[in-house]
């Protein structure tokens, strides 16, 4: 049994789990030992932080740019999982950002993103009425899943949200527009 609680976040998306400890960089603090946050978790916490009023994607590139070279890039895919659309997103404005800087990234991890992208692309769009636009922003497009019939890709099966959890987010966003 973990020694922690996981904590649900308004995409449903970001929860800390055992993987995040596992990865942790130990350092020391004021002469404490303590474990930080591996640069890998935070691009994928930071990744999906895309609200009107905060966009974290300039920390994600700052983070590629200082680090790129050190990234387990292996298991930064398999933390974006069946999301990989979104690391493919911030690796390309990465290179719009700092085009002498974008051999930093493993041309074989582009290779691979840019190859799932085109297998996917050759498959027919899924029947699913989904909006995963709610993983990214839990205001921007509520008008998607409560007026167009679209699903919240954050509600479980699909996510990691219960209805109810989904309903608490919503009407603290709405509250404090």
């Amino acid at each position: 049994m973990s020694v922690f609680s996981s904590s649900v976040t308004p995409n449903g998306n970001d929860q800390v789990d055992q993987i995040w400890l596992e990865h942790a960089v130990e350092a020391e603090i004021f002469g404490v030992p303590v474990k930080l946050c591996s640069p890998e978790e935070m691009i994928r916490s930071k990744a999906f932080i895309m609200e009107r009023h905060r966009w974290d994607g300039a920390d994600v590139a700052h983070l590629f740019r200082a680090c790129a070279d050190q990234l387990n890039w292996s298991h930064l895919l398999e933390r974006f999982g069946s999301h990989w659309r979104v690391l493919l997103t911030h690796l390309i404005l990465f290179g719009f950002i700092y085009p002498s800087e974008r051999e930093r990234i493993p041309a074989w991890v582009m290779q691979d993103l840019l190859h799932r992208l085109h297998k996917e692309m050759s498959k027919a769009p899924s029947s699913d009425h989904l909006c995963q636009g709610t993983l990214l922003s839990g205001s921007q497009y509520l008008i998607d899943v409560e007026c167009w019939g679209y699903q919240d890709a954050r509600l479980r099966p699909q996510g990691s949200m219960t209805a109810a959890e989904i309903a608490e987010w919503t009407a603290a966003l709405k509250k404090n527009k």
